[in-house]
C-alpha cells in the first residue's frame, strides 16, 4: 500500500478540512496517516477518518526554537517510516512537513493552499512569512492552491512558478458533502427546538455567521453593521457560531460587549454540527478579510441560504453577485450594512438568490468529485516520481 502522511498544524484541521477524504484514499489503495500537534479533536478525527494520528508538537505562531524541534521530530518520523506521499495543509504543517520531508527524501511532497495569514501582516513579520511561504513552495513537489485567486496571488508574488502550481477542479481543499448538507437529513423536530432554544420566532429574520471570532474574519464590522440594521428592521437577529481566539487575532472591547449584551445577538460558541443553525438561517453573513477557499458558503449554499461576502480569494469564485449572493469590499461597515437591509427590503432579489444557492454549489462543488480529481492527481505525482501503485 501507498503510505501517506496527511499533516495539519492543529487536529481540527484534521477533523473539519478533509472531512471523509482519507477513508476513501484507504479504499484506492493508500495508507493513511495524520500528523498534527495534540488538542481535544484527535479522538474525534481518529473516529471519523478511521486512520491513526500521530501528535507532533506545533504552534501557530512565530517560534524558532519550537519549530526546530517540530521539525528534528518530524524528520523523524519520515526516516521511520518511510512515507511515499506528504499532503499538508496550514502555513506551519506546510514548512514542517515539505522541510522535514525534503530532507528525508520523500519523493512526493504536496502543499494545500488556503488562505495566507502574511496576506494582511506588514514589516518585518511579512517579510518572516514570505520567506517561509517561499520556503515551503521550493520544498514541496507540487503545490495546491484551493482556489484561483489565490492561484494568481502566488505567481504574482513569485512564491513558486506556474509550473508547480495547479487548483484542483473549480477549488476547494475538500468539495462538500451535498447529500450530508441539505434539510432532509435534518430533525424537523430539532430544527424546531433549537428555534425556541434560542429565542427565534417564525417573523425573524436570521443573519448567521461561521468561524472563528476574530479580528481578520470581520467581526468588528459585522456587529457594528448590524446594530445600524436592528435599528431599521426589529424582527432581525444576528447569529454567531464559533471559538472565541483573543490570543492571536483579538476582537476589541467594544465588540465583545455588544455581543454579550445584544439580546438580539446569539453567541452558541463552537458547534461541531453546524448544519441544523444553517438550516434556521436566512442569510450567511461573511465578512473576512482574507480566506482560501472557505467552506461555510458552501455550505450555507447546501440550505438554500444566500451569503453576503467580501471580494476576496475564494469567496468572489463560490459566490457570483446577485446570482446566489452579494458581494461587498472589506473592512466596510456601510456596504455591509447596505446588503443585509438589501436582504430583508427586496424579496423578490432574496427568494432569487436563494434559489440558486443550492444548484450552484452541487453543480461546481460536489465533494465525490473532488475526491476523485486528488485520486487521479496522487496517481500523477506519484508516476512522475516513479512510486507505483501495488
Amino acid at each position: 500500500m501507498i503510505k501517506l502522511f496527511r499533516v495539519t498544524t492543529v487536529p481540527i484541521s484534521l477533523q473539519k478540512l478533509i472531512t471523509g477524504q482519507l477513508k476513501y484514499m484507504r479504499s484506492k489503495g493508500f495508507e493513511p496517516l495524520m500528523i498534527s500537534a495534540n488538542g481535544p479533536e484527535v479522538a474525534q478525527a481518529i473516529k471519523e477518518q478511521e486512520a491513526p494520528h500521530i501528535v507532533i508538537s506545533m504552534t501557530r505562531k512565530v517560534t524558532p526554537l519550537k519549530d526546530l524541534i517540530s521539525l528534528w521530530n518530524f524528520y523523524k518520523l519520515c526516516k521511520k517510516n518511510k512515507p511515499d506521499i506528504i499532503h499538508s495543509h496550514t502555513p506551519k504543517a506546510g514548512i514542517i512537513s515539505m522541510l522535514g520531508g525534503k530532507l528525508a527524501g520523500v519523493p512526493v511532497r504536496l502543499h494545500t493552499v488556503a488562505g495566507m495569514p502574511l496576506m494582511e501582516a506588514k514589516g518585518i513579520k511579512r517579510r518572516v512569512l514570505e520567506f517561509v511561504e517561499k520556503l515551503t513552495y521550493a520544498c514541496a513537489t507540487k503545490i495546491y492552491p484551493n482556489s484561483n485567486v489565490l492561484k494568481e496571488f502566488v505567481i504574482q508574488n513569485g512564491f513558486c512558478t506556474e509550473d508547480k502550481i495547479k487548483v484542483l477542479g473549480n477549488g476547494s481543499s475538500n468539495g462538500i458533502n451535498t447529500n450530508n448538507f441539505t434539510v432532509e437529513a435534518l430533525d424537523p423536530k430539532r430544527l424546531q427546538d433549537l428555534k425556541q432554544k434560542l429565542g427565534i420566532s417564525a417573523t425573524d429574520f436570521v443573519f448567521v455567521f461561521v468561524g472563528r471570532l476574530v479580528k481578520d474574519k470581520g467581526i468588528r464590522e459585522l456587529v457594528s453593521a448590524y446594530k445600524i440594521l436592528q435599528l431599521k428592521h426589529k424582527n432581525a437577529k444576528l447569529l454567531l457560531i464559533g471559538p472565541l481566539e483573543q490570543d492571536l487575532d483579538p476582537l476589541p472591547a467594544e465588540t465583545l460587549i455588544d455581543i454579550e449584551s445584544n439580546p438580539n445577538i446569539l453567541y452558541v460558541g463552537y458547534q461541531n454540527d453546524v448544519r441544523p443553525y444553517l438550516a434556521i438561517s436566512q442569510v450567511l453573513t461573511f465578512p473576512s478579510y482574507r480566506e482560501g477557499f472557505p467552506n461555510v458558503p458552501m455550505q450555507a449554499g447546501c440550505y438554500e441560504v444566500p451569503s453576503i461576502v467580501t471580494d476576496i480569494n475564494g469567496c468572489n469564485e463560490i459566490i457570483i453577485n446577485g446570482e446566489n449572493g452579494i458581494i461587498i469590499p472589506t473592512k466596510s461597515i456601510e456596504p455591509l450594512y447596505e446588503a443585509m437591509d438589501c436582504m430583508i427590503e427586496y424579496n423578490d432579489l432574496y427568494i432569487k438568490l436563494k434559489s440558486n444557492a443550492r444548484r450552484m454549489i452541487v453543480e461546481r462543488y460536489d465533494q465525490q468529485h473532488f475526491w476523485e480529481l486528488l485520486f487521479q492527481e496522487y496517481q500523477i505525482q506519484l508516476s512522475n516520481n516513479e512510486v507505483v501503485l501495488s
